[in-house]
């Protein structure tokens, strides 16, 4: 009898408090984590475990570089991290591409990967690869876990790298002997909110000086300004200064497009109206800009613009990059307390002839019926049927040359493109991932033939999850973007061609609805039926690429009349 006790106090002394992956998830749940994307694996076991226990739902994807996709525009859309994981190896490394995009582009993400146990890393071994050494360049921090006791310290420190401006990817790698160790009892970190800093009040004076100054003023705005939530502070600068405003791609809706002042988006291959808005200003009033989207060279290759940098961090270094001023805060604060000591309104004529002839030339497509659809018709539609808050994911090749040009927004992260690393695939996964952050919303992708089978398998997750996505594909049966540059350099084409599965039959074997468009006045109303279908809906489109060159002798004429 006694040696019965004896026994079943020893068990009850070597009980585990808890695991290493337990405590990792506890440390997720702190960090007020929703979802985890990923694939489960052999060496994640104890993670995925772990996961189920929790108030965290796990989204199974089909594909790595769709968990990182989605874990990316889940950063991008609600400023919080997402969180991907993986096995180790191959799986592991198919999450590099959208881990890469995250981090470019300014989205928080949390990249988690199964690894080989300690005992193995010194040797050459089965599906073994330094994961660290390969995330590095494509993160802001990587860190392995080999102590129990450090879990809290690196997950509260990934979030806080991966949150803070700049945002990007941050990593954490879990060899699989770690991740079932005791890790007594630890206890999550404690999330502390940030304090806001704001800029001196000599920046501010010497910026309104400038501005109050300057003939022909312009802002670039970029997507620092849509994660520091400047829009209302922004447009109530230019509106009461008259500054004609131009966005990166990343920043569109910044300024609501039906602002006097909003110029349009800029960073197109060709040069086009809101290049000249650049070109004529004497004053650039750069906000929240990031020469990862828009490098200086291409709009201040001669080093003789004048510049005012506004935005939480200093600018970077680059020598066609060099402000007068920098004022650096909360960007809205800066903005608010410069436009109340600018006291000059200014009267840009320019800028409002350029608006004008770009509003009658995307007028001008509103009536097209030809047949394949012109992109200008397309997007004039797609904006018809679109509300003002409702979402659309740009996918990455020559549509999203023509969502930035012609699909205007009224709101920040109404539209949004990856326009720092620019990745095709991120169409599909993407707008999962928006329509699980806002299930009110109309969400939906538009992305080329080419992009959409990258990642088209991620269909099947849609309909399993219930997210109702809508997928508008640019079919042409080529990889129209480099189709475009070769024409435009070399006036032919080679290697781009390739042929498509039956779209409709594609997105009916996975349980989702097909449509064709066989004429231009059917794509609204197939529009708003697919908007309506509670399972995934996959709109195969007929596109006349060939306005694509037809843009390049625009643009080119546009350059020499003005």
């Amino acid at each position: 009898m006694q040696e019965e006790i004896k026994d079943e106090a020893d068990e009850t002394i070597t009980q585990k408090t808890q695991t290493v992956a337990e405590l990792l998830i506890k440390c997720l749940e702190q960090e007020g984590v929703e979802y985890i994307f990923g694939i489960p694996g052999e060496e994640n076991l104890a993670v995925m475990n772990a996961i189920e226990k929790s108030s965290i739902k796990f989204i199974t994807t089909r594909h790595e570089q769709g968990a990182a996709f989605m874990a990316d525009v889940y950063g991008r859309l609600t400023g919080k991290a997402g969180v991907c994981l993986s096995t180790l190896g191959p799986g592991a490394t198919n999450l590099v591409t959208g881990v890469a995009d995250a981090h470019s582009d300014g989205a928080p993400l949390i990249a988690l990967t199964g690894q080989v146990g300690t005992d193995r890393m010194h040797i050459t071994s089965h599906q073994f690869l330094d994961l660290c050494k390969m995330f590095e360049p494509i993160t802001k921090r990587v860190k392995m876990i080999v102590d129990p006791s450090t879990v809290n310290e690196i997950v509260r420190i990934a979030f806080k790298y991966a949150e803070s401006e700049k945002p990007g990817a941050c990593h954490i790698d879990l060899p699989v002997n770690v991740a079932s160790m005791d890790a007594g009892n630890e206890r999550p970190l404690i999330k502390k909110n940030s304090t806001k800093e704001y800029a001196e009040g000599d920046s501010i004076e010497k910026a309104a000086d400038q501005i109050f100054m300057a003939e022909r003023p312009a802002v670039l705005v970029g997507s620092g300004a849509i994660r520091g939530k400047a829009s209302e502070a922004l447009t109530a600068l230019v509106t009461a200064l008259h500054i004609p405003t131009v966005a990166t791609m990343m920043s569109k809706g910044a300024v609501p497009c039906d602002n006097p002042y909003a110029l349009g988006t800029i960073g197109i291959p060709q040069k086009d109206y809101p290049n000249k808005i650049i070109e004529h200003a004497d004053l650039i009033i750069a906000v929240g800009y990031d020469i990862v989207e828009y490098a200086p060279v291409k709009w201040n290759g001669e080093n003789k613009t004048k510049i005012i940098h506004i935005d939480t961090r200093p600018a970077h270094i680059n020598k066609l990059y060099q402000p007068v001023v920098e004022v650096i805060g909360d960007i809205s604060d800066s903005l608010h307390r410069i436009r109340r000591r600018t006291l000059k309104p200014k009267n840009y004529e320019y800028a409002q002839r350029i608006q004008k002839k770009m509003h009658e030339e995307a007028a001008g497509y509103a009536d097209n019926s030809s047949f394949p659809m012109k992109p200008q018709k397309v997007l004039w539609d797609v904006r018809k049927v679109m509300g003002e808050d409702d979402i659309l994911i740009s996918d990455v090749g020559a549509h999203k040359m023509w969502i930035a040009r012609h699909y205007h927004c009224y709101k920040p992260n109404t539209c949004i493109i990856s326009n720092g690393f620019a990745t095709m695939g991120i169409g599909v996964p993407g707008a999962i991932s928006a329509k699980l952050i806002h299930p009110d919303k109309k969400v939906l992708t538009i992305t080329g033939d080419g992009g959409f089978m990258m990642n088209s398998q991620e269909l099947e997750t849609a309909l399993r999850i219930g997210t109702p996505i809508v997928v508008l594909i640019f079919n042409d049966s080529h990889y129209g973007l480099i189709k475009w540059k070769q024409m435009d350099k070399f006036g032919h084409s080679c290697y781009v061609d390739f042929t498509n599965p039956d779209f409709v039959k594609y997105a009916e074997s996975m349980g989702a609805k097909g449509y064709r468009i066989e004429k231009a006045e059917e794509l609204i109303p197939t529009l708003e039926e697919a908007f309506l279908n509670t399972v995934p809906s996959v709109i195969d489109c007929p596109i006349d690429y060939s306005e694509n060159e037809k843009l390049t002798k625009h643009l080119e004429k546009i350059y020499r009349e003005n």
